[in-house]
Parts: C-alpha cells; structure tokens; sequence
C-alpha cells in the first residue's frame, strides 16, 4: 500500500474509509490521534471512535508533533491512520505555532515514511467566506496543507455520502 490522502466533508465517510483501507491492507493499524479533548462532548466522542476501531488498533496521541509522529512511528509493518490534518491545522493556530514551518516539516515525514500513511481531512473550501479573520486564516491554511498533501502522495480519494471518488 503507497500513502494515501482521503478528504470529503464533515460526515461524508471519509473517516470510515480511510480505516477500512488500513484494516485491508494487511499490516499492523496504528492510529495517529490529532484530537484533543477539551469538553465532555469530544471525550466521548473520542471514546466512541477508540472502541469502534477495536483492540487490534494502537494509539498515538499527536496534537501538535504530527511530523515527529509519523517519523517515529511509520515502519514497513505497520499502517498510520492519520485523523485529522484540520485539527492538527486548529491545533497548531491556537498554540501559535508557525504553521508553514510545520506543513514543510508534515510533508517531508510523508516522503521519509518507511511505512503507508493514510491522511483524513475535511474539505473546508467549498462553503462561504468565514466572516471572521482566524477563520479565514483556518480555511486559507487547511486549504494551502490539503494541496501540499495532495501533491506529496499518490493516492487522493475524495468521500461525498459515503461514496470514495479517485481524483488522484
């Protein structure tokens, strides 16, 4: 399996599909976990998602060190499911990280990665402008990452209604 990038909107399936390419694939499942638990409603929801991937699945909590991550954790045995670069991006706004500086850093781990890693995200740019300006920088910054990832990896599936169409 080569890396793959699965993107679609908020509940189009794309987190399903991307975990039932890593569970056919025949390695060992290793979730990169980019959510961050800062209410009761995302705590649960977290734990939905933990047991519904079940107990052949290991955990990589990375809020913000995603480009580490993947370096130390993707090995030839091994699958990364990676959910999900908006957060990731969210996350790295409010820490004020520099986030250019981490894309570059995100899409050479893909490159370097010993093993197949599966990237999820949500497609942000096909609503209205945000009226506010950290939203507009969000939307502007998911979608420069998006096409960055995009052209790193050879495989982009777009999910709409449940349904994976190939654009790359």
């Amino acid at each position: 399996m080569n890396h793959l990038f699965v993107i679609g909107g908020a509940r189009s399936g794309k987190s399903g599909y991307a975990q039932q390419r890593a569970e056919t694939c025949g390695l060992s499942p290793v979730f990169v976990a980019t959510a961050q638990a800062f209410d009761a409603e995302m705590t649960d929801r977290i734990a939905r998602h933990r047991a519904d991937r079940g107990p052949e699945w290991q955990t990589v909590e990375a809020p913000l060190a995603l480009p580490e991550t993947i370096a130390a954790h993707a090995t030839p045995d091994r699958v990364l499911l990676v959910d999900c670069l908006t957060l990731w991006v969210t996350n790295l706004l409010m820490a004020e990280r520099p986030i250019p500086a981490a894309c570059d850093a995100l899409t050479q781990a893909i490159e370097q990665a010993q093993g197949p890693v599966i990237l999820v995200s949500n497609e942000v740019g096909w609503g209205i402008v945000p009226d506010n300006a950290l939203a507009r920088r969000f939307r502007d910054e998911a979608g420069f990452l998006h096409q960055r990832v995009a052209k790193t990896v050879p495989e982009v599936q777009l999910v709409v209604v449940g349904l994976p169409m190939r654009l790359k």
